[in-house]
């Protein structure tokens, strides 16, 4: 071979193995998400929710009935569909909803939405079909005198058998009541655990249960006295106090209520102290 063109053909070479290199080195950047993705997750009661879902901004753009219009499927946030998973059955504004995992769209209106839960959790907005609905609800929207700026779903009014799930966006509040089913799963358990001939006993947590929801108050006498003789605090002895409130023991529930509010005193929780007043006023 010409010595020249060896030389041309080993300079050549030489020059891809360098752009080559240069361009393998060349660092990789990371760009902000436009949505940014987030998981929130809540505990309500004895069922776990988890939301997964993208984030997108105003940015200075008319949202609803503009960005997202009136009257069509929406994805609830961007990018794919959000996805909600319930590990119990639930209901959601009245909707039964078996345990598993959904996608959540919703059809935006000026004064009404629909919510819907979908079975196909690979659907987009690009190929979703009404024929995988699971249910349809209705939520009335609120208006919201601040701008929410970013795409919020959150978990509010959080008791041991419901929560109210918002959507918050731009001016736009939408409410969606979730209700859980505790009572009727709990109450055997308590049971079975509390007519055992072995064990600890759960006595002030049962007794608390059954004076929240309308259990047998009998019960739940009989479970905080002995709460009481184990461990005797202000905060066993005030619940003991409305638990005779309640059965219309009121000279019963002022003695344990003034028991109690020594038993705070001492312990300098003047939260108790003024729960102890109210409950003795009450029954005056």
């Amino acid at each position: 071979m010409n010595s020249k063109i060896l030389l041309s053909s080993l300079v050549l070479a030489s020059g891809l193995v360098f752009t080559c290199g240069l361009f393998a080195q060349t660092p990789k950047v990371d760009f902000p998400a436009a949505s940014p993705a987030c998981t929130l997750k809540q505990h309500v009661g004895l069922t776990d929710i988890e939301i997964v879902y993208s984030r997108p901004g105003v940015k200075g753009r008319p949202i609803f009935d503009g960005l997202v219009p009136y009257g069509q499927v929406w994805r609830t946030g961007a990018n794919n569909a959000t996805k909600i998973t319930f590990s119990t059955p639930v209901k959601l504004n009245g909707a039964e909803i078996p345990a598993g995992t959904y996608a959540l769209f919703t059809i935006p209106g000026e004064t009404e939405w629909t919510i819907i839960i979908s079975k196909d959790t690979a659907a987009s907005i690009f190929n979703y079909n009404q024929t995988n609905d699971l249910v349809r609800g209705k939520a009335t929207p609120v208006r919201l005198s601040q701008t929410i700026e970013t795409f919020t779903i959150e978990f509010t009014d959080i008791r041991d058998e419901s929560a109210t799930l918002n959507l918050l966006w731009e001016k736009t509040l939408v409410p969606v009541k979730i209700e859980i089913e505790l009572t009727g799963k709990l109450v055997p358990q308590i049971e079975a655990v509390m007519s055992a001939a072995e064990g600890r006993k759960p006595y002030y947590q049962a007794a608390l249960f059954y004076y929240d929801h309308g259990q047998d108050l009998q019960k739940a006498s009989k479970w905080i006295d002995a709460a009481i003789a184990d461990r005797e605090t202000y905060y066993i002895v005030h619940l003991k106090a409305k638990i005779l409130a309640k059965l219309g023991d009121k000279e019963g529930a002022i003695v344990a209520a003034k028991h109690s509010t020594e038993l705070a005193i001492k312990a300098k929780d003047t939260g108790y102290v003024k729960l102890n007043e109210d409950l003795i006023s009450s029954l005056k």
